[in-house]
């Protein structure tokens, strides 16, 4: 007998959900929750879980060869680019860059710098290459004149002879988003909704930041640069070529984080697409960005206008450190959880993913204004 189809509001009523702003791993779409648990025991008749399949069997190729078509589909990759399904996250991939892209040990590479993930990219890189940072100017919204806005200044630093450029175009720890489109060849981003391939050698994102479950990584790279450009020590299972080759399955893959994954990428699709999750994006990030601009300095964002990341909404409380600790606090016994910001920098963070929806925003929003009433006596609209 088919399950009885439960409504999002529904199963978040019956098992007590929360609203999870975390940065990561982030909320999940109820609705492929659901999914997930229907088919948890028996997966399209096979007696199994998904978690239980061979992955080199014919049912498990399946999933795989689906979730590879529909991010094909959803984020319109070229034919001559390769989509890998890898693990090790991103900070995996801080190291498998150099080792796969470099060229030869001791290659010139670029890394812009704009926070905690590209500098943690950038020193892992230094052990197979000679790191040229580029320190973009620190966004800080005090001062208008250290913003993204002079980006032509130091994209002109980069080097003429680098094997490749990186960049990470949302910093999901300091709050920064680029809002350009720079013009290197190789250049490495991530975590962008929207891509022009023609501008980029290799993307990847971490799953669990808005694609599904913590374990996988998804890549995306150019075929011509998986040809002889790896190091020589490059561990086969960070290689690209071989992970290629192998059409993901070199080793055993985390299978139900890429089951997962492909279910969140159908719930895409099903909701209008890359296009819609971009208009609500700016939709819910607009709505908390002009409600902290509009609160008489009683909340503050740190980052300037010009580069403020749609998806990490990085913001304090001018009553300090510890008002902050308890407007978390207060929030997660209302159901508002992981609103604190990472642990190296403090603050408040709500990261508004796909999954949060504009309901979910506005209740964040309402209480908000609750606090700041019961805390300052500011009445905000």
């Amino acid at each position: 007998m088919a399950p009885t189809p439960v409504s999002a509001h529904d199963l978040s009523q019956k098992h007590k959900r929360v609203v999870n702003f975390s940065a990561g791993p982030s909320k999940l779409p109820d609705s492929v929750l659901q999914r997930a648990q229907e088919e948890m025991l028996n997966f399209r008749e096979t007696g199994s879980s998904v978690m239980e399949l061979s992955h080199r069997g014919k049912t498990f190729k399946s999933v795989i060869s689906e979730a590879e078509k529909l991010t094909r589909q959803l984020l319109n990759v070229p034919d001559n680019f390769r989509i890998l399904f890898m693990q090790g996250g991103g900070c995996g991939q801080f190291a498998a860059v150099p080792l796969n892209l470099a060229g030869s040990p001791g290659a010139t590479v670029d890394y812009i710098v704009t926070g905690r993930w590209s500098e943690s990219a950038a020193k892992e890189a230094e052990k197979y290459c000679q790191v040229r940072k580029v320190h973009a100017p620190k966004p800080h919204a005090s001062d208008s004149s250290d913003s993204e806005d002079s980006e032509e200044e130091w994209w002109s630093e980069l080097s003429e002879n680098a094997a490749y450029v990186y960049m990470c175009d949302n910093e999901t720890v300091d709050g920064v988003e680029f809002k350009c489109t720079p013009g290197s060849r190789h250049v490495v981003e991530y975590d962008e909704p929207s891509i022009d391939f023609s501008k980029y050698g290799l993307v990847f994102a971490g799953a669990q930041k808005n694609l599904g479950p913590a374990g996988v990584t998804v890549v995306i790279v150019r075929e011509d640069l998986m040809d002889g450009r790896a190091l020589p020590f490059c561990p086969s299972v960070l290689s690209y070529h071989v992970t290629s080759r192998n059409d993901s399955l070199y080793n055993t893959p985390p299978t139900f984080s890429i089951y997962v994954t492909g279910l969140v990428m159908q719930w895409v699709r099903d909701s209008g697409g890359v296009a819609r999750m971009q208009e609500l994006s700016r939709e819910k990030s607009s709505l908390l960005y002009n409600l902290i601009e509009n609160s008489q300095g009683f909340y503050y964002c740190p980052v300037d206008k010009s580069c403020r990341s749609r998806m990490n909404i990085v913001f304090r409380l001018s009553g300090g450190e510890a008002l902050e600790k308890r407007f978390a606090e207060e929030a997660a016994k209302q159901g508002l959880t992981n609103l604190e910001g990472h642990r190296s920098i403090g603050g408040l963070r709500a990261s508004l993913y796909n999954a949060v929806t504009i309901a979910d925003t506005r209740t964040l929003a309402s209480f908000m204004r609750d606090f700041a009433k019961r805390v300052a006596q500011i009445d905000l609209a």
